[in-house]
């Protein structure tokens, strides 16, 4: 008699089992994809910083390289935006994605970056392709 009420069991209780063990598969499989998505979009979203953060790195050294021997007081105060953008890039996090404030960081390098081109009169185009990034004037 207990062999029947085993027997019985299993099949009544079948449902709950397949149930929890899908559920469980379910589950590990959606997490193992979820950090292969993680990943991939964590390593497209980091090279678009990057190189945004590297052409503005080129754009102030390119400059620097310029402006080094002139002495007037109006390159004067390009050379300290200059110097400021240059030591906020060079501050920048690359190495830490758990940063907490790298957005916040990320837009006061952009707001120095526009502020060197309003003095230096220049227009710039960052863009972002499939075929790689540019800075265009």
């Amino acid at each position: 008699m207990a062999g029947d009420q085993d027997m019985f069991d299993a099949v009544v209780m079948a449902d709950e089992r397949f149930h929890g063990e899908g559920y469980l598969e379910g589950y590990e499989e959606g997490s193992s994809l979820g950090i292969i998505e993680g990943r991939r979009h964590g390593t497209l979203h980091g090279a678009k910083v990057g190189s945004e953060i590297g052409c503005y790195q080129g754009f102030a050294f390119a400059w620097r390289g310029l402006l080094h021997g002139c002495t007037t007081e109006r390159d004067s105060k390009k050379m300290k935006v200059l110097e400021a953008l240059i030591g906020m890039i060079q501050k920048f996090p690359y190495d830490d994605p758990t940063y907490d404030k790298l957005h916040e960081d990320l837009d006061r390098i952009r707001g120095k970056f526009k502020q060197l081109c309003s003095l230096l009169n220049v227009q710039p185009d960052f863009k972002i392709s499939a075929e790689g990034s540019g800075l265009s004037f």
